[in-house]
């Protein structure tokens, strides 16, 4: 039987430096609308409201986010109800391993892009009070891949709501007195797209290599592009343009390769950004009830932090490579089998929905 070869879409440097250029016109439209109404206070307010992950109500918002969450609660016509629903009982039967590939491959992944991992840097709250930020990622990520979720209709709100925060997140920097638009709009088009192909096509890149480490069963192709699709709807309502999420894993591969040429690349906000999530993840793991104060006090030449840190920077090295490893500043550490057992339980993820 002939190997059917997927088509794929051109993702052209015209292309991408186009919506390099763009950010989300929808949601930076309800932003100004807040800041026309109540200036910078008003949209301070909007964000509290925005990371209560368990407020849903709309009735004491100002009108502009009323109409938004009405008119973009839609899925878009391409997606495939079923696929979606393969893609999340996926999710949901492999939890403990995605959880993993997240932390120690995806974000890692998404702060090699040099100029998109500014925006994180200069908000400063991934790297003063990360082990929280992990905590909410992992909140979020558990939800939009539970069904149960998509029913209630709080799944597609909670997306909502970070297309907001990414959209308020822009307007700050903006507005910081130190963005330059050499690094691109913030939070822009192409930064986006990046950032679904690490929650999704890196995940899959992820599963195999831990599959090749008889730490997970090999995922089917069919397993494989089901989870695909079902980010790319989430990534969609999340404020991604058509044009830039992929629609196989052909075409996954395809960005993948284009947007790392392009944007991959030392940074001291890659490193800053790296170093707080080795950081975070050593506290977390030695102690997930320590409070953000509590885990400031926390003494770093605790044998113990010392050794999950390192546990931690061997494993991303793994999945990412020397060259992208060392270009994010992670130590140069060997990954111990007998602690093989004790990382398939660090909580670097847990699940809160």
């Amino acid at each position: 039987m002939p190997v059917l070869i997927k088509p794929t879409r051109l993702f052209s440097d015209e292309l991408l430096q186009h919506y390099r250029q763009q950010g989300d016109a929808p949601a930076d439209d309800v932003i100004a609308a807040i800041i026309a109404a109540d200036g910078p206070a008003g949209l301070r307010a909007l964000m509290r409201w925005l990371a209560d992950t368990a407020d849903f109500s709309l009735v004491e918002q100002h009108p502009a986010v009323q109409v938004f969450f009405s008119e973009y609660a839609s899925l878009p016509s391409w997606a495939k109800p079923d696929a979606m629903q393969r893609g999340m009982n996926f999710f949901q039967k492999n939890a403990q391993q995605i959880g993993l590939v997240l932390g120690f491959f995806s974000l890692p992944y998404s702060y090699l892009g040099a100029h998109g991992a500014q925006v994180l840097w200069l908000t400063e709250r991934i790297k003063n009070d990360t082990a929280r930020r992990l905590q909410e990622t992992g909140e979020w990520v558990f939800a939009v891949n539970n069904p149960k979720e998509w029913k209630t209709g709080n799944a597609i709100a909670r997306i909502l709501k970070i297309r907001l925060i990414h959209a308020g997140a822009r307007w700050f920097s903006l507005h910081s007195g130190r963005w330059t638009m050499d690094w691109g709009y913030p939070v822009n088009q192409e930064d986006m797209a990046g950032t679904n192909i690490a929650f999704s096509y890196i995940v899959i890149l992820g599963l195999r290599k831990l599959a090749g480490r008889s730490m997970f069963n090999a995922a089917t192709e069919q397993e494989e592009e089901d989870y695909l699709h079902h980010i790319s709807v989430v990534n969609y309502l999340n404020g991604v343009v058509d044009a830039l999420l992929p629609q196989n894993l052909r075409e996954a591969f395809m960005l993948h390769q284009v947007i790392s040429r392009r944007q991959f690349a030392p940074s001291e906000a890659g490193v800053g950004l790296t170093r707080s999530l080795l950081n975070a993840m050593a506290d977390v793991a030695n102690n997930p009830q320590l409070t953000k104060q509590e885990s400031a006090k926390t003494k770093r030449s605790n044998i113990g932090t010392d050794s999950m840190r390192n546990l931690a920077a061997g494993e991303m090295r793994f999945f990412l490579g020397d060259d992208y490893a060392d270009w994010l500043g992670i130590p140069t550490v060997s990954v111990e089998k007998r602690l093989i057992g004790l990382l398939n339980k660090l909580p670097i993820f847990p699940n809160k929905v």
